[in-house]
């Protein structure tokens, strides 16, 4: 079985776990707090989990906690493509943490590898963006909004139900040629 992750401009061995760091660059973080809610706070602290041996470092700029308070596109940008540019030369994979397909057009750009989706492309254009590039893709699951998913997060069978959404966007995404691709 081959276990390599091709992923924009690195390729992951994932025989052996690999550690992600989390950058979230918002004053609302469930994570942090909001401490490393500016360009220069975000920068240091990622560069602080390279030394601590992150393999990955994933950059948000919007939260999706239970509740969080949506994000507007250009504020999202504005948060999020400065770090990316700062961090294009760090050495290892960064991973754009969006759901928001002109977020993930201009991450790219900026040198992102990894699209990290808590809708798993979903959204109109983002299987198309991300099928144009040399990306790896985290796929995620999440019923409803930040705002109405703890009242949404209702199953029969989760086992069942995760498989068959799974399989769902992990054949939408093989079919426009994106292959490497981990389950979230």
């Amino acid at each position: 079985m081959n276990m390599q992750f091709l992923c924009g401009r690195f390729e992951l061995d994932l025989s052996t776990p690999r550690v992600m760091g989390i950058v979230n660059v918002t004053p609302d973080s469930f994570s942090d707090g909001g401490k490393f809610n500016t360009t220069h706070k975000a920068v240091a602290h990622a560069m602080e989990l390279v030394e601590q041996g992150a393999d990955i470092l994933d950059i948000g700029g919007e939260s999706t906690r239970p509740g969080a308070t949506p994000v507007p596109l250009d504020e999202e940008l504005k948060r999020v493509i400065p770090v990316v540019n700062a961090l294009a030369q760090a050495g290892v994979p960064l991973s754009i943490d969006t759901y928001k397909p002109e977020v993930m057009r201009a991450a790219i750009d900026a040198g992102a590898d990894i699209v990290n989706d808590v809708c798993a492309l979903q959204e109109p254009n983002a299987l198309e963006i991300v099928a144009a590039s040399q990306v790896g893709v985290c796929l995620m699951h999440m019923q409803g909004t930040p705002q109405t998913m703890q009242s949404m997060a209702q199953y029969e069978n989760i086992v069942k139900e995760m498989m068959f959404y799974f399989s769902e966007r992990v054949a939408k995404a093989r079919s426009l040629g994106i292959n490497d691709l981990i389950i979230d």
